[in-house]
């Protein structure tokens, strides 16, 4: 099973692929112009590691707190997967994952397993 991650919500857009028991990481310069390529530094990222969007089974997406154009697009493109790849996503929240668990990319995952977060449930937390 395969894993995408996704966040938008910081000064940089992170990308991490989960395949297996390897893991890929990249992260674009955060700008209004790189959000409206996003589907392309994910179509980008996954055909470097020889995968296509069909080839996930989820995908992790931040809801915030952070930018707002960031947190809109990245949950747009989720969305817009799961609507056309019915492709289940868990949005979780670095202020809740990170309040004592010192969170990792690559343990987002479990611990929304851990905590219970409910799959293709949007609520986005923005940075006024």
């Amino acid at each position: 099973m395969n894993t995408l991650i996704i966040d938008a919500a910081k000064e940089k857009i992170f990308l991490m692929i989960i395949k297996s028991k390897n893991i890929y990481s990249i992260s674009h310069k955060n700008s209004k112009s790189n959000y409206e390529k996003l589907t392309l530094f994910i179509n980008d990222f996954l055909n470097s590691k020889k995968l296509k969007i069909d080839d996930i089974a989820k995908i992790y997406v931040n809801q915030g707190p952070g930018s707002f154009a960031g947190i809109r697009n990245s949950l747009a493109v989720v969305k817009a997967f799961y609507v056309t790849k019915k492709i289940d996503y868990y949005c979780f929240s670095l202020k809740d994952i990170d309040a004592g668990n010192g969170y990792k990319y690559e343990n987002i995952p479990n611990i929304c397993d851990k905590l219970k977060i409910r799959k293709n449930l949007i609520n986005p937390i923005y940075i006024s």
